[in-house]
């Protein structure tokens, strides 16, 4: 996982919007998470590529969030004294 992550790969989250075999009418959400290379997102293209060719519910649309798993800290100075005892 360390590897992936120095190689840039991002956490990245897909909200997926498809609709349910049964009520075509109706949409079903599912929510998808893994470490992926953006811009193009190979892990998440095989996932639904999968979706697209195994599973009955017709993709609707997907929402993609993606984050740096490794960036710099952010550090916050504070100006005060604090005592303990």
């Amino acid at each position: 996982m360390l590897k992936e992550m120095l190689q840039d790969y991002r956490l990245t989250t897909a909200e997926i919007f498809y609709h349910m075999p049964d009520y075509p009418a109706l949409l079903q959400t599912y929510i998808w998470q893994e470490l992926d290379l953006s811009p193009d997102f190979p892990e998440l293209s095989k996932f639904l590529n999968f979706w697209e060719r195994a599973l009955d519910g017709k993709l609707h649309s997907v929402e993609v969030a993606s984050c740096k798993v490794i960036a710099p800290a952010e550090i916050n100075l504070l100006d005060g004294e604090f005592y303990l005892h």
